[in-house]
């Protein structure tokens, strides 16, 4: 069996985290106190991949929770979902990061690190084919990004040879709770760039766009974003918890999405969105499915895909449904958007066909798109970065923690690079084709010359 450890840390982290249990729970049949209610044999087929199986069938996620702060674990152990993970995997501080990334980066998350790396060597001793890790957290606040870079870091170091998903929730100005976001993100995705395999960039402007424009909620509560994270994780994981094809695990997904060692953040989306009330008036099909999919406001990142090009892309479909016309209507789709692909790069869009759909609907398809476009959402941290640190605003927070100024100087540099890497490989074209053209060109010459 090909397990995967799930960490999830900081209040975000763990708010979309305990959202995904509860989604893949209800895939698998297995209900908020662990014990397997489903009907279909293949729930329980590839349950290891995500569950312990303790005493008397009853179900365990492999799961760590971690915070700085007592609070996000007291709303978990008091949610419906309480009973379902172990007692043990509950790590906590009493202070708090106060979204700070230095404080949870060296001082209150280096204090409780050891804590939480035994806990995860645990899980990891306790499988029998270890796959990788998943990280859920996200980069605006303290704990998330700061010490969840740090256990990327030490994890990285103790098992190098394991793939490291994270699936982090990128900082917006639209839906902003703190003023050092840009501080926070930028010094994650420094660390991001080194240690993780990929990462599916979440953004909250994206999810609020969705909420307010295709699923017409006049107020969408944070619920409702978790909820939205939490159906495109369950989409993205879909092909290592149910039997199927293509991409049945990490490694595979990474070695087919990530072309370049540093280019490794996707960009998810997930169909059908539909408003609650206009549901019944839609058919559901192949082609509704690829069209939305593609479609740029179906987009979990707050930027636009028309914009770059895909170096690659991976489609999840799930449900009943002909292989021949989902490998028809991609065919259609990169043959219409072209110039949107790199040419340099053929048979670069992958497709899994899994025959079980969510609860609630009868198909539905989950995209990653590793699109240059992703450079804006660096571009639009960095401007923010650089406005506040040429004052050096707020720094004084960060140094006050041990933190020496000149990592900000080198994490800002390092996006810099990111996305002028981003754009060199929108800007490239095939070196073979342009090749092939010089000397069909010169050949052209010749003969004009000899007529």
């Amino acid at each position: 069996m090909r397990e995967i450890v799930h960490i999830q840390i900081g209040q975000c982290g763990n708010q979309i985290g305990s959202k995904f249990w509860e989604v893949i729970g209800e895939e698998h049949g297995i209900d908020p106190v662990g014990s397997y209610v489903g009907d279909c044999a293949l729930q329980l087929e590839r349950i290891g991949v995500y569950y312990n199986e303790a005493h008397g069938r009853k179900f365990v996620p492999r799961a760590v929770l971690v915070d700085l702060e007592p609070g996000t674990m007291d709303s978990i152990r008091s949610s419906r979902l309480g009973a379902l993970f172990q007692p043990d995997s509950f790590i906590h501080g009493n202070s708090g990061a106060g979204n700070n990334w230095a404080k949870g980066h060296y001082t209150e998350g280096a204090e409780l690190l050891e804590r939480v790396l035994d806990v995860v060597r645990g899980e990891a001793e306790a499988c029998d084919c270890l796959q990788g890790f998943q990280l859920t957290h996200s980069l605006g606040g303290g704990t998330g990004s700061g010490m969840g870079t740090l256990l990327m870091n030490k994890i990285r170091e103790e098992f190098p040879d394991r793939i490291l998903n994270a699936f982090s929730v990128m900082p917006s100005p639209k839906v902003s709770d703190t003023v050092v976001e840009p501080y926070n993100a930028v010094l994650s995705v420094h660390q991001l760039i080194h240690n993780a395999d990929a990462c599916f960039c979440i953004d909250n402007e994206a999810l609020y766009d969705i909420c307010f424009r295709t699923l017409r909620l006049a107020t969408p509560t944070y619920s409702d974003l978790n909820h939205l994270v939490s159906l495109t994780m369950s989409g993205i994981t879909t092909s290592l918890r149910f039997p199927g094809q293509l991409n049945a695990d990490l490694r595979k997904l990474a070695v087919n999405m990530v072309p370049f060692p540093r280019l490794h953040f996707f960009m998810p989306g997930f169909a059908p969105l539909t408003a609650r009330g206009s549901q019944q008036y839609r058919a559901l099909s192949v082609a509704e499915l690829t069209q939305q999919m593609f479609d740029a406001r179906n987009a979990m990142a707050a930027c636009d895909p028309r914009r770059g090009r895909y170096l690659t892309a991976a489609c999840i479909f799930r449900g009943r449904m002909s292989t021949k016309e989902v490998d028809q209507q991609l065919l259609a789709v990169q043959t219409r958007n072209s110039s949107c692909f790199v040419e340099w790069i053929p048979n670069n869009v992958k497709v899994a066909v899994c025959d079980i759909p969510p609860p609630g609907l009868n198909m539905a398809a989950t995209f990653i798109g590793n699109n240059t476009a992703i450079q804006e959402l660096f571009s639009r941290v960095r401007e923010h970065f650089s406005a506040m640190f040429r004052r050096k605003a707020f720094v004084h927070w960060y140094t006050g923690e041990g933190m020496d100024v000149h990592e900000f100087v080198e994490a800002e540099a390092n996006i810099h690079d990111l996305v002028s890497e981003y754009q060199q490989f929108q800007d490239a074209r095939a070196v073979l084709g342009a090749h092939e053209g010089a000397e069909a060109g010169a050949d052209a010459q010749a003969e004009s010359r000899e007529q």
